[in-house]
């Protein structure tokens, strides 16, 4: 095996968790023999799995891991509804992004536009809503250092006495 001294790779430059462009969070995939079908396609399935693994990273880099919500706060964000448009296949050994935004805050869920992209063009695109659910599974408040945290994504400091935040990706319904 031979390695060249020249190509260094800098693994912090491209965190496991993804990073944020302006108020919007994107993860890179690299879709593997696992992630197909016989004929190398993505199987549909796995694009929800792809999504659901840049939510689990989005809340990680913003500070507000899953696991620790659960821990901390007895609560836990479960898929309420999901709704997938297949525009196009990705295959065997593409690099894709998982873009994650525009967020929709309610009282005890929320909405997020998520879409799966290969070089720039949109292949699925979904609306995923999240419930918050406490211990016994019902229905629970989104915990206020979440709601703060995502609320921080696209500078909430507009907000204006109504509660709804113009001019941002991020809203909050009262």
């Amino acid at each position: 095996m031979r390695t060249d001294p020249d190509i260094i790779v800098n693994v912090a430059e491209t965190p496991p968790q993804g990073w944020m462009v302006g108020s919007v969070h994107v993860y890179p995939v690299r879709v593997y023999y696992e992630d197909t079908d016989v004929g190398r396609v993505v199987y549909y399935a796995n694009y929800l799995k792809f999504a659901e693994r840049a939510r689990t990273e989005m809340l990680r880099l913003i500070g507000f891991p899953h696991a620790e919500m659960m821990e901390r706060d007895g609560r836990a964000l479960a898929v309420r509804r999901c709704e997938a448009d297949y525009i196009r296949p990705a295959r065997f050994d593409d690099s894709l992004e998982v873009h994650t935004g525009s967020i929709d805050l309610e009282a005890a869920s929320l909405w997020i536009d998520q879409r799966v992209k290969r070089d720039g063009d949109d292949l699925v695109v979904l609306r995923v809503r999240l419930a918050c659910i406490g211990q016994d599974g019902r229905p629970a408040r989104l915990p206020a250092r979440l709601r703060t945290a995502l609320m921080a994504l696209a500078g909430a400091a507009g907000q204006d006495d109504s509660g709804i935040i113009e001019n941002t990706l991020i809203r909050e319904r009262v």
